[in-house]
Order: structure tokens, then C-alpha cells, then sequence
């Protein structure tokens, strides 16, 4: 078995899985965001709590700027202090078990090349709609990094700039699901602003507010879905994260192409877009094969 750990911002989620991507057990614990001390106790508790002997190896998916080649952690996101650390290399010498880390984003693109929907895709691009606009690119079949370790960091991408103040607007901010259903839930006047499953009931029953807000997340999406057609053109866009899940979604997006072609009748691009397989244990099964892929194991199919 293989101990596979998800580091998100709220929980470290973590499952035993085997060669071919199933999950036998799956728990979760709280990721401290206080201070390094606690964060690595936490993550030596998940390990400890297996089975040593039977654990063939650890794969980690994580926030930040990842040197999958070193083990290093760059920045890392919610977890700051985390910034310079080399995961691997203090896990493996304190456990003698081969491990390995890959950024977040990567693994649930990762996941969608090994078992999901674009298996089999030479190049393709995994958009993961959530707070911000994570992800991977893939080029070749294999993930692509760049020379500074952030290609798919698309929350960074610039939708415009003011010419004058050089402030820019971000994909990260106008594609941010949690941002779209915040502005649902204060005009509807939801209690909680985080309530995705109330925001989607007005979407749902095409409420006009509601429907304004949605639609306009929705050609946010489609132009840099364009935009990333000319740059790369991709076989295939898979579209996840929690969002995903609401069928509409993936309909919306595809009506949102249309209508910025329609308007800009320069466009040619015809986007494939699907929905990903995998949501909330996408970095799961991302992370095991990365591990597979880095530690030139076999890997094996359902």
C-alpha cells in the first residue's frame, strides 16, 4: 500500500491506495497554519498512525512552488513558514520510506492524465475552479513545469491593465468560484456567504441576479479558455473543483464561447471542453501517480 497525503488549506486529507488507484482508508486531521513545529508534527502523526512496514511508499500533494526534483517547497501558499523546506528529504530520513511531493494544482491534472478524462490526451489543460484558478498544463502527455516551476499557475494570468496605473486584473480573482458565489449570496442575501448549494439554487431557477453574476464568471472562463487555445492549442479542456459538480456549469461555459465568438467574429478556436472525473479526491490520485512517474515505478489502470 502507499500512504497518500492532500495538503489543503483547512485539512491534511490522507488515504492508503494501492498500485491501481484504490482507496482502502481515507481520513483527514486539521493543517495547522500556525508555525512549522505544528504543521510537522501533524504530518509525522498521519504517518505514524499507519502500518510502517506495509507502506511502500508516501506521495504528498501540497500548495506552493514544488522542486519535485529536489523536494523542496517554495512559498506554500496557506503555509508560509513552509517556504525553503525539503519535505522529502526530512520524511524519508526520519521513516527510511521513499516519498514525494507535487504542487496541488499538478496532482489534480495529474489525476485527470492517469484515470480521468483526458487520458490518453498528448496536450491538454486542467482548469480547478476554486478560491482561486488552479491546475496544470500538459504538453506531450507528461505535466508541464516550466524553467520556473509555475506553468498552470493561471490565477496569475492578467485579464486587463489600465494603461495609466499598470493595475492589472487577475484570472484568479475574476475566476474564483468561491468570489462568484459570494456576489450571489449578497445580493440574494444568503446568510452564509460561502453557501455554493444556496448561490446555485438562484442560478438554477435562472433568478436574474443571480443569472447576471453566474454569466459573467462564465465569460471570464471562456475568454482565457480561448486564450489558452491559441497559446497551446490543447486537445482538451477538463474543467474541476467543487463547482464541477453543478451540471450547468460545464453548459454555461460552453454557451460563454459561443457568445464571445459571436461578438468577436475574428475567433476560429473551437475549445473541447469536458468535465473532470475527479473532484475532491482528484489530488489524491494525482500525488500516487506522480509518485509512480517520479520513482519510475509501474503503474497500473482500473
Amino acid at each position: 500500500m502507499y500512504l497518500v497525503i492532500d495538503i489543503g488549506g483547512t485539512f491534511a486529507k490522507y488515504s492508503l491506495m494501492d498500485s491501481a488507484g484504490n482507496i482502502t482508508e481515507k481520513n483527514k486531521k486539521v493543517a495547522p497554519r500556525t508555525n512549522y513545529s505544528d504543521f510537522k508534527q501533524m504530518l509525522f502523526s498521519i504517518i505514524e498512525e499507519q502500518d510502517l512496514p506495509t507502506i511502500r511508499g508516501i506521495a504528498i500533494s501540497c500548495p506552493g512552488t514544488i522542486d519535485t526534483e529536489t523536494g523542496v517547497v517554495y512559498y506554500g501558499g496557506s503555509f508560509p513558514f513552509l517556504h525553503e523546506v525539503n519535505l522529502t528529504k526530512l520524511i524519508e530520513e526520519k521513516y527510511g520510506i521513499e516519498v514525494s511531493i507535487e504542487n496541488d494544482g499538478k496532482c489534480a491534472a495529474l489525476a485527470e492524465l492517469w484515470l480521468g478524462s483526458v487520458k490518453g490526451a498528448k496536450d491538454a489543460v486542467v482548469m480547478v475552479l476554486g478560491t482561486g484558478v488552479g491546475g496544470g498544463i500538459i504538453l506531450g502527455g507528461k505535466i508541464h513545469r516550466g524553467i520556473n516551476l509555475s506553468a498552470g499557475e493561471l490565477s496569475y494570468v492578467m485579464n486587463s491593465i489600465d494603461p495609466v496605473t499598470r493595475e492589472a486584473s487577475f484570472f484568479g480573482f475574476d475566476g474564483s468560484a468561491v468570489e462568484m458565489i459570494r456576489k450571489i449570496a449578497v445580493k440574494k442575501q444568503l446568510e452564509d456567504s460561502t453557501d455554493g448549494l444556496g448561490a446555485f439554487e438562484f442560478v438554477n431557477q435562472n433568478d436574474r441576479e443571480a443569472m447576471k453574476v453566474f454569466d459573467e464568471y462564465c465569460i471570464n472562463i471562456a475568454t482565457q479558455i480561448l486564450n489558452l487555445q491559441y497559446i497551446l492549442d490543447p486537445e482538451v479542456f477538463a474543467i474541476g473543483g467543487g463547482i464541477s459538480a453543478q451540471l450547468l456549469l460545464l453548459e454555461r461555459i460552453k454557451w460563454a464561447i459561443e457568445e464571445v465568438k459571436k461578438a468577436n467574429p475574428m475567433h476560429m478556436a473551437t475549445p473541447n471542453v469536458v468535465p473532470c472525473r475527479f473532484r475532491n479526491d482528484a489530488n489524491l490520485y494525482g500525488a500516487l501517480y506522480h509518485f509512480f512517474m517520479s520513482k519510475d515505478k509501474l503503474v497500473f489502470s482500473k
